[in-house]
């Protein structure tokens, strides 16, 4: 299982959502060395917006018996730019992680050719 331990490295676990559509919400959910334990698409989006909530996000984190997660969505678009959504969602995925004690360790905005990190 890979070491999922920098932006860089949960890029490479996103290369099947870069050219997408329509937003896809993805959330990787990591060991307590940081080791990959699943990938999964938590939510389809239209062309410009992605409906998230924590109880879903973290249902599988639950599940895998998680130490943390990372979430992803892509941006059809191909602006890098977070949205005030996005800020929003990860300060929500954020505070729930604080309750369940899995802590979110990175939101990624990715596009077709670059990322960009939000937390």
């Amino acid at each position: 299982r890979p070491i999922i331990d920098s932006p860089e490295k949960a890029t490479e676990q996103l290369a099947d959502i870069r050219s997408k559509q329509q937003e896809y919400f993805t959330c990787l959910t990591l060991d307590g060395a940081n080791r990959l334990i699943s990938k999964r698409i938590i939510t389809i989006g239209t062309l410009t917006a992605s409906l998230v909530h924590p109880r879903e996000v973290f249902a599988e984190a639950i599940t895998d018996r998680a130490a943390s997660i990372i979430v992803a969505h892509n941006h059809p678009s191909g602006n890098l730019q977070p949205s005030d959504a996005d800020r929003a969602v990860t300060e929500r995925l954020r505070e729930a992680g604080e309750l369940l004690g899995i802590s979110l360790t990175d939101h990624i905005i990715v596009t077709r050719t670059a990322y960009q990190s939000i937390v």
